[in-house]
């Protein structure tokens, strides 16, 4: 038996230099006296782009590190105390829509109410489409990213509009897309080839595919258009494609990647989005026989196997020609943590791990060392 579980996301609003009049709807959509929660990169775009068109928000927060640690959470929500905020405006990657998520599920903890969020995403990792999201855990010795998976704090609105990638790094752009592809991918951990988010993921994953595949390199993005060498509908294109691969994250349950992903930035600092770089090709191959049939509908191939080789050799390409890293040793990651990573990974997800098969556990300590 197969299902689709919703989230209670009411709008999402796309196309070409719509974001202004997008925000100027926020109201009608719940979201009011908002308070911005972004990074300090960005606060030059929230003030031209973001603000003027915000006249009743109560402040900004930028203090947000990657990988959502738990006392930035906690300062986070004392500012939307202070400023008496009834709603959160977004304005970032995944670190700032999970600190959005994670500060929304603490204010109903401590006050018995959600914070509405709009999310007006700068990357492509589909975080403003989902319900989940990861704090950091930084109290012990051993930081630890927990997961949550908290329905009502899915944003209630999102806001697609190529402006908000244009100034995105290239690096970081990038890794993200491969991230979105992850979630496609593993998204097809429990759900048969014919469920929607199957269909949606390999149109995401094709979208992606098909843009990155001439992408120029070397160029930052904003650099690239002057060029001509991509244009806005490239951009809408790659966030489409984010949505697509994402569409149906309540019916979905992740894997291997994203959890090797989770260790390797909440405990030891891996930027997020470049994990899935490292992580997604070499698991689709290890949990080929896992995945079964299923992956074929990410191509053309003529067994699962194939299809898995395929795949994996598609990701493996796009992210070479990308020149985005391809090993743990690019992120000159310490080969003697391995052993530690994978013992997190046997304590911590056991049902993950055991996606690998019999022998779960050495697998595991090879795949780690191809992965390095």
């Amino acid at each position: 038996m197969e299902k689709i579980e919703f989230l209670p996301q009411d709008n999402v609003i796309w196309g070409r230099g719509i974001l202004a009049d997008a925000l100027g709807q926020l109201t009608q959509y719940g979201i009011k006296k908002p308070i911005v929660f972004t990074v300090e990169p960005l606060d030059a775009f929230r003030r031209s782009s973001v603000a003027p068109n915000l006249p009743d928000s109560v402040g900004t927060f930028v203090d947000l590190p990657p990988h959502v640690p738990d006392f930035a959470v906690n300062q986070a929500l004392e500012a939307c105390e202070a400023s008496g905020a009834k709603s959160i405006v977004a304005v970032g990657g995944g670190s700032v829509l999970d600190a959005a998520k994670a500060v929304s599920h603490f204010h109903q903890i401590r006050h018995g109410t959600y914070l509405p969020i709009a999310a007006l995403p700068t990357t492509l990792s589909g975080s403003e489409f989902s319900h989940y999201f990861g704090v950091t855990e930084t109290a012990k010795e051993i930081k630890f990213k927990r997961s949550y998976a908290v329905k009502p704090t899915v944003p209630r609105v999102v806001i697609v509009d190529p402006e908000l990638i244009r100034g995105t790094p290239r690096a970081l752009l990038l890794s993200s897309a491969i991230k979105g592809i992850d979630h496609a991918v593993e998204g097809m951990r429990l759900v048969g080839p014919d469920h929607p988010h199957a269909i949606l993921a390999a149109s995401g994953v094709r979208r992606f595919l098909d843009v990155l595949s001439s992408w120029p390199a070397h160029v930052e993005t904003e650099e690239a258009l002057q060029r001509h060498e991509v244009d806005l509908d490239d951009l809408l294109q790659l966030q489409l494609a984010a949505w697509h691969c994402y569409f149906f994250p309540a019916s979905v349950i992740y894997g291997l990647s994203h959890r090797i992903g989770h260790i390797l930035g909440g405990t030891y600092g891996v930027p997020h989005s470049v994990t899935s770089c490292v992580t997604l090709a070499p698991v689709i191959r290890a949990c080929s026989t896992f995945y079964g049939e299923k992956l074929r509908i990410f191509n053309d191939a003529v067994s699962g196997v194939e299809a898995a080789s395929k795949l994996s050799g598609d990701i493996e390409a796009v992210v070479t020609r990308l020149g985005l890293p391809a090993r743990l040793r690019d992120l000159n990651f310490d080969h003697d943590k391995l052993s530690a990573v994978a013992t997190l990974l046997i304590e911590n997800y056991p049902r993950e791990v055991a996606d690998l098969g019999e022998g779960a556990a050495q697998r595991l300590t090879d795949l780690l060392e191809r992965l390095w």
